[in-house]
């Protein structure tokens, strides 16, 4: 894995785009809503090397593996928890496979959706579960790690233990926050993603916010705090529900990438896309950013 330091130096020679949504593309693909995405991704790896093989033609050069509730607490509801590190690791391989020479970050969660308690209390079954995600994801080869969609302090506390634990070297962090700056729990993101940064962290920011809600605002506020890379990855606008029940982002690629140039003024580094964003997203970034 890279370290904190060789990643801060591929940034400073122009590295700076992620790819965008995994999920909401799979799902036009044919992946059911509600089924496990790395269980289905390993029945239909042909599917999952088409898109990122999509997103470095577009300029992709980061990609998140599709590992993104790969630990075995969530895996458990599957029956495929025993084999936890060896999904990460199959993972973050096929990743490795259909983009060779990029960076491949194995992806990790919240996970909200499978604890009830976010106290002290409950730290040691956090750090277990991360740890041995993390341990499969830097088995099969990752160059980073990238914490995503975080809710809540203590799972940033958790995977950063975890992955001392374990030997890894980048981490970046972001979490979903509301535009005014906060955290769905309350906290000020400021203040959070600043103690990450001074922690450790290769990379602090959001992601799955909106990015027709004030998100330029959103960087600008967040960079008072933060001094290094500032990760900037919104969903393409806020999503309607159809009569199916999917949700439908309405942004287009072209006004996405408008927003993601104005970020990238406020002082953002890291750029890309999460839900509804497509290839096409990130080709507009590239072609609006010249990069």
């Amino acid at each position: 894995m890279l370290t904190r330091e060789d990643f801060h130096k591929k940034l400073k020679q122009g590295l700076c785009l992620l790819d965008g949504a995994t999920g909401s593309n799979l799902q036009k693909q044919g992946m059911p809503r509600g089924c496990c995405t790395e269980e289905w991704i390993l029945a239909n790896p042909e599917k999952l090397v088409s898109l990122q093989r999509a997103y470095v033609a577009a300029g992709s050069e980061i990609l998140y593996a599709p590992t993104f509730q790969a630990q075995p607490i969530a895996l458990q509801r599957v029956h495929l928890d025993k084999h936890t590190e060896e999904i990460n690791a199959h993972l973050v391989a096929l990743t490795r496979s259909a983009a060779p020479n990029a960076l491949v970050a194995g992806n990790l969660t919240t996970l909200a959706a499978f604890t009830q308690s976010y106290d002290e209390d409950n730290l040691d079954l956090l750090i277990s579960n991360y740890r041995r995600q993390i341990r499969g994801l830097i088995d099969g080869g990752a160059d980073i790690l990238a914490a995503e969609t975080l809710m809540y302090p203590l799972e940033a506390e958790a995977i950063f233990t975890a992955a001392e634990l374990e030997g890894a070297g980048a981490v970046m962090y972001s979490f979903t926050m509301q535009s005014d700056g906060s955290l769905f729990s309350g906290m000020d993101a400021g203040n959070v993603l600043k103690e990450l940064e001074e922690t450790g962290a290769a990379a602090v920011g959001f992601n799955c916010v909106a990015a027709d809600m004030m998100t330029p605002y959103l960087v600008a506020k967040l960079r008072r705090s933060i001094k290094g890379p500032l990760i900037c990855k919104p969903n393409a606008g806020t999503p309607v529900i159809g009569q199916d029940g999917i949700p439908q982002y309405p942004m287009s690629a072209r006004e996405f990438a408008g927003i993601i140039a104005e970020c990238k003024a406020m002082g953002a580094a890291l750029l890309g896309g999460c839900c509804g964003t497509t290839p096409e997203h990130i080709t507009a970034v590239k072609q609006q950013l010249g990069v």
